[in-house]
């Protein structure tokens, strides 16, 4: 429970060794005694499994076979255990694919304890949901109190340097001019920071932040230029000048564009250095590669909506999921954060690939769920929903997005996979849970109301950069 409460106060980058070392010597003691499960409440096994899978130990989710009847549903007199169902329903997020008790499990604590678990643990920022906790977190085991006020501290601390990071952004930002030069693309400095932010929780990681934040700017910015300015033939000419990522291609372009081209190679070679530096390695070839897969994506997106065309859906999400620019992001990730270094050299971007994958389609799923668009976007944009209501002409809107619904459900058990296996490397721990972060924020970044508003993403910028009132108790 003192691991729990640490992790939901968003404080455990101070705990990392001491929680791994209590998971792993409470994981030897289950799993070399005989039966050594049986002896758990519904509400510690829960609490148990979800915590040793999210550190990458493996646990099997039969474990739960313990409070089932012999006709193979789940105890009736459950029902009554409200806590227990509770973590029952957070443990069944850490499931995976062809883990039916954990689907049974969801189902079963959801019909009792839906209303009280919108946003489940797993799948929500903890700072964010901090605020919550924190006020229901009563003084039963004698540490409560000094935790509630170290979460205190610590809010403030991040605070303060979130503050300066985003005024460093904000000043980075207006200084390459890309603003006044694209008048049509996006200016949303503090939206690209909240990445960032959300991302790497941990204050003592400015320098990643502020650089992550600087890639995200990009991806944002050649999105609009794709989608808001040029012909293809143009497009394609700047794609190409992308590839060759050389000073020398500035002059193929419009104008407009040369301003950006040139920011991008600058901002990119200073992070290659800082990494360099850091870390004792240049990953330039392969962050050039990723540019470059990304402006393919988006220019096979501007041919196909630029002539009307709809792909099919799984050609449009195949495309997409490189078009969201999850790979830039996770592979600036996984260099920022030394992993390569961290690891030996035995983790390559390869062994990354399906876990950029299941959060790029979590990402482009979100985007594209129902029919709202960026406030200050008027591109013309298609949808997998588009898609798949054109491949399927008796589909309802309500059945396309149930069908959404379901992959997205599927593709969180599958980013669980990969995060559990990466995870068996202690140095991975930071990549993943960054880039678990990342998933966790594609709903904040995508849940338009019918104002074309963010109002849960305004929340949280609020509660985590402004609010003097968070932890008040």
């Amino acid at each position: 429970m003192l691991v729990d409460a640490i992790q939901r106060l968003g404080v455990d980058y101070h705990f990392q060794e001491e929680i791994e070392a209590i998971l792993r010597r409470n994981y030897m003691a289950a799993t070399t005694c005989v039966d050594g499960y049986s002896f758990y409440t519904l509400h510690d096994l829960s609490l148990f499994f979800r915590l040793l899978r999210q550190e990458g130990f493996f646990i099997p989710a039969d474990i739960f076979n313990n409070f089932k009847c012999k006709d193979g549903t789940f105890e009736g007199k459950l029902k009554q255990d409200i806590r227990g169902l509770m973590e029952l329903y957070e443990a069944a997020q850490l499931g995976i694919e062809g883990e039916d008790i954990l689907d049974e499990a969801a189902k079963f604590s959801s019909q009792i304890v839906g209303n009280r678990l919108k946003h489940p643990y797993h799948k929500s920022i903890a700072r964010f949901t901090a605020k919550r906790y924190i006020r229901d977190l009563q003084d039963t085991n004698g540490w409560e109190k000094t935790l509630k006020e170290l979460a205190k501290m610590d809010y403030y601390v991040a605070k303060i340097a979130h503050q300066h990071e985003l005024i460093q952004i904000s000043k980075w930002w207006k200084n390459l001019g890309l603003a006044e030069e694209l008048k049509q693309a996006r200016n949303q400095p503090l939206k690209w920071y909240t990445w960032s932010m959300a991302s790497l929780s941990d204050p003592s990681m400015s320098e990643q932040r502020l650089e992550l934040t600087k890639s995200i700017t990009f991806i944002y910015i050649i999105d609009d230029i794709f989608d808001l300015y040029g012909t293809p033939e143009e497009l394609t000419v700047f794609t190409q000048a992308i590839k060759r990522w050389d000073y020398a291609a500035i002059d193929m372009l419009p104008k407009p564009w040369k301003k950006c081209y040139k920011a991008l190679l600058d901002t990119t070679n200073e992070t290659c250095s800082k990494i360099f530096r850091r870390h004792g390695y240049n990953p330039i070839n392969s962050l050039k590669s990723m540019w470059a897969s990304l402006c393919d994506a988006f220019l096979v997106e501007a041919k196909w909506f630029g002539s009307g065309h709809f792909p099919i859906s799984k050609e449009y999400l195949e495309n997409g999921k490189v078009s969201t620019g999850a790979h830039v992001v996770l592979v600036h990730l996984f260099f920022l954060l030394g992993i390569n270094g961290k690891t030996g050299g035995s983790f390559q971007v390869d062994d990354i690939s399906e876990l950029i994958s299941s959060v790029a389609v979590i990402l482009r799923l979100w985007d594209d769920f129902g029919s709202a668009k960026d406030e200050q976007q008027d591109g013309n944009d298609g949808s997998y929903i588009d898609c798949y209501m054109k491949e399927n002409p008796g589909s309802t809107i309500e059945t396309a997005q149930e069908h959404v619904v379901d992959m997205i459900s599927s593709e969180w058990k599958r980013l669980n996979k990969e995060c559990l296996r990466l995870n068996q490397n202690l140095s991975m721990s930071s990549f993943t849970k960054a880039s678990l972060n990342l998933a966790r924020m594609v709903p904040l970044m995508y849940s338009y109301d019918d104002n074309q508003r963010l109002p849960v993403l305004e929340e949280y910028i609020k509660s985590t950069l402004f609010d003097d009132t968070f932890f008040i108790f």
